[in-house]
């Protein structure tokens, strides 16, 4: 083998997922056509989930420096009066961070792609495409071309994961279809930057207006993001010119202090790949799955891809699992894209409504529902939004059952013998973790290597500890941990001790990808 898994695709998903693997000590090759990172800001946003992500990658800080958090955002009418508001600023999913951020692509391109050079074992080929693949029993060959001259050259490899988007190559390679609904509905997006005082409108919002619905949002780094449905009548031509841009821009943004760094007609797609996995071949991203952009979850798929798959891949190939744990990623990942999927479309039919009339009944309706405090809260705090839960897969039992298959929470936790408290996975390490107020340094672990956290309340103070700098080698699974295995940290705002009370749990297991594998019960 030349490689253990060839990634196809450098975008943002190929790149984290090849961080990922870097992590973990996988010998990845990935392949680009392009020869830089790209340069126009396609994607735009992100959610906690997805810097808890970065994180993992060890990329949040440097990723998260280029982000902007909104504190709102609001359906408005065509007349600018909100009838529905999301306070994101009140909203605490206990991931750690904002639920929502915006993010400049060629930035966070050009970050997830240095952070490759941290690895010896990772490569990146650009200016190549692959043109075909053979897979047996033992592995995947790779076939490519270079496109500056032509030149031919293969590939060996354990695995191939197809990260090249909507026109997958690997997708075409290995011969699986997509199914679900394109939508004929143009919009022209717009990028560009503000200059100071250039700003008319400062507020994430999506524009209900019957005639012509808009979502408009500042960005990172004194960005702006605009997008405005087509009418029937108007042509991509016609809608791209300077003086359309600046006329449909004029409302939220100063036309003289707005520099357009893209403006484009594309349509949105709600479609699936049949299946995800072909043998040795896996999709992830938009390979895989392409919602609308109603609910900003595309990207954030394909990274919850990335974080599903990466530690699989990693155990198959280092012998701890078996090949049929690779089967889980679709099992996994399938239903909760195809939730996010659906409420991405209930929230375009909010939105995308036509008629005049209807457009009336829908402000007014939303705007009485909210009377109720229950619906009030239910859209003020976004809780709307699908939770990460898996159902059915890698857990203890093959099932959820109680608190296994959700998030594990990140709070600020106080690690013994340090003074600034860290979020909890700085201190998880890369593998399966043992965290709970039962956790001794007798504890035993799964059989993969694991981390053991014992978690103190609120107000305790440690005693002197060594962070378990061994815990995530082979040897460490083997027999019951040393005492120097063993971290102990202060809940500090109380978020674990709540968690475990709740849920009558002495420790609970967690998943390289900080799901619940397994809890013990207290009786």
């Amino acid at each position: 083998m030349d490689t253990d898994v060839v990634v196809v695709g450098c975008g943002p998903v190929g790149a984290l997922t090849a961080n990922l693997l870097g992590i973990r000590g996988v010998r990845t090759v990935v392949v680009e056509r392009s020869t830089a990172p790209h340069g126009q800001p396609r994607a735009f946003s992100c959610d906690d989930e997805a810097l808890r992500i970065y994180q993992q990658a060890g990329l949040r800080d440097e990723v998260a420096a280029d982000m902007y958090p909104p504190p709102l955002v609001e359906y408005v009418s065509g007349d600018g009066r909100p009838f529905a508001t999301i306070a994101l600023d009140e909203v605490d999913f206990g991931l750690g961070s904002e639920p929502l951020h915006f993010f400049d692509q060629p930035r966070l391109e050009a970050s997830l792609r240095g952070g490759l050079e941290r690895f010896e074992h990772v490569s990146l080929r650009t200016g190549v495409e692959l043109t075909g693949l053979d897979q047996d029993a033992d592995g995947v060959t790779v076939f490519l071309r270079a496109l500056d001259n032509g030149a031919v050259s293969s590939l060996r490899a354990r695995y191939v994961l197809g990260c090249d988007g909507a026109r997958s190559a690997t997708r075409a390679a290995v011969g699986i279809a997509l199914s679900g609904t394109s939508y004929a509905e143009p919009w022209l997006a717009i990028s560009g930057d503000v200059e100071p005082g250039g700003v008319r409108q400062p507020t994430t919002r999506f524009v209900c207006d019957w005639r012509r619905p808009a979502f408009v949002s500042p960005g990172a780094f004194g960005t702006h993001r605009l997008e405005f449905m087509l009418r029937a009548t108007e042509t991509p031509e016609e809608m791209t010119r300077p003086e359309t841009v600046a006329r449909l821009a004029a409302p939220y943004v100063d036309p003289d202090r707005f520099t357009v760094t893209r403006a484009v007609v594309y349509t949105f797609h709600h479609l699936a790949a049949r299946q995800w996995r072909a043998g040795r071949v896996f999709l992830l991203g938009d390979a895989a799955h392409q919602m609308p952009p109603f609910l900003g979850q595309g990207l954030c798929s394909g990274l919850r891809d990335a974080a599903n798959l990466s530690w699989k891949l990693a155990m198959a190939l280092d012998g701890t699992a078996g090949d049929d744990l690779l089967d889980t990623y679709e099992a996994e990942r399938r239903p909760h894209t195809a939730a996010m999927a659906a409420m991405s479309v209930r929230l375009g039919r909010v939105f995308l409504v036509r008629n005049r009339v209807l457009a009336f009944l829908r402000d007014t309706t939303l705007r009485a529902v909210q009377a109720v405090p229950r619906v009030r809260r239910l859209i003020r705090h976004f809780e709307f939004k699908p939770a990460p839960i898996l159902d059915k897969g890698a857990l203890a039992g093959g099932t959820r059952r109680g608190p296994i298959g959700t998030m594990f929470p990140q709070p600020l936790v106080l690690p013994a013998g340090a003074t600034d408290p860290v979020r909890l996975d700085d201190v998880l390490g890369t593998g399966f973790a043992v965290i709970g107020p039962s956790v001794t340094a007798t504890t035993r672990r799964p059989g993969p290597p694991a981390t053991l956290i014992r978690v103190l309340s609120p107000g305790t103070t440690p005693a002197a500890a060594e962070a378990p700098a061994a815990s995530d080698s082979p040897a460490a699974a083997e027999g019951p941990a040393t005492a120097e295995d063993a971290l102990t940290v202060v809940d500090v705002d109380g978020v674990l001790t709540a968690w475990f009370a709740k849920h009558r749990a002495e420790v609970a297991v967690l998943r390289p990808d900080r799901f619940v594998y397994a809890t013990t019960l207290t009786a």
